[in-house]
């Protein structure tokens, strides 16, 4: 598929996202939010350790290696949270921000100041997750404080986003003026960031990250990735990808089920859902990573 219709596909299903948000309560919106994650966004990851074997070279025999790598992995950023649950949240949204960042901005400038577009994508990524927070301050605040027991103000998401929004500037003028590839696509990049701002306005904090996440995120990664892996994205080669990762995907829906019923509370369960993600997530943006330099 190419990219220009991913991105076509992902404006019209964010516009349909947005219609929906006045049909429905914020707790419809938490519950549909929750499906599309558990399904699409879920599955963009459950392909990591068939990459990890292609990027590697890997013999079949060491696939138990890479299992026990990629697990290690996981369970080290599980015990970051339960020790240490700041530091584990802090490297998960910085984590989260590169990794949005990269997949967003993958060909801005190949051939541009590697330095300067790292830096902007990382940036970028920042201020998606920052709009997210600042128009559901209460939201965040609640989740954080269930994960950490760090109680944060509200003016402090206010002036990490507007520290975040003025580098952010600063970066899009500078690749503004070295860039040529970056000077054609900034004004639709820039309505596209509009559009978010007014997504994120209106909808409950989950409903909004689940618009993002699905549909700017994990849609056209999985198109990346099925390019990476079969040359081209088809129906057929989805269904290879599918059937590929159709195991670890049912692993990560049995784990997530069992966060919800030892919770047996929906605001707990918002706080464990996020600590889970971000323990899948660490090792999937290194992956991801790796896939875009080769």
């Amino acid at each position: 598929m190419k990219m220009y219709k991913v991105q076509k596909i992902t404006v019209i299903a964010s516009f349909l996202g947005l219609w929906l948000t006045s049909y429905l309560s914020d707790k419809n919106q938490l519950v549909l939010g929750f499906i599309l994650i558990f399904t699409f966004g879920i599955l963009h990851g459950a392909n990591d350790l068939v990459l990890i074997s292609q990027l590697e070279n890997r013999k079949k025999q060491s696939f138990f290696k890479i299992l026990i790598s990629y697990i290690a992995i996981v369970l080290i950023s599980a015990l970051l949270f339960t020790k240490i649950p700041i530091v584990a949240l802090t490297l998960f949204i910085l984590v989260s921000a590169y990794h949005f960042g990269e997949q967003h901005w993958q060909d801005i400038e190949k051939n541009g100041n590697k330095i300067i577009t790292k830096i902007f994508q990382f940036n970028y990524g920042l201020i998606i997750l920052l709009l997210l927070f600042i128009f559901n301050k209460k939201e965040v605040i609640e989740i954080v404080f269930k994960i950490t027991t760090v109680s944060i103000a509200e003016k402090t998401i206010s002036i990490a986003f507007f520290i975040v929004l003025l580098l952010f500037l600063i970066n899009t003028y500078i690749l503004y003026k070295k860039s040529e590839t970056f000077k054609n696509i900034i004004i639709e990049q820039l309505f596209y960031l509009v559009l978010l701002c007014l997504i994120f306005k209106v909808s409950s904090l989950i409903w909004g990250f689940t618009i993002y996440f699905i549909f700017w995120h994990s849609i056209p990664s999985l198109n990346d990735q099925i390019r990476f892996l079969y040359g081209k994205y088809s129906f057929t080669n989805f269904k290879k990808y599918f059937k590929s990762a159709f195991l670890y995907w049912i692993i990560s829906l049995v784990g997530i089920s069992i966060l919800y019923f030892i919770s047996k509370d929906l605001i707990i369960f918002d706080a464990l859902f996020f600590s889970f993600l971000a323990s899948i997530t660490f090792p999937h943006a290194i992956v991801i990573l790796k896939m875009y330099k080769k």
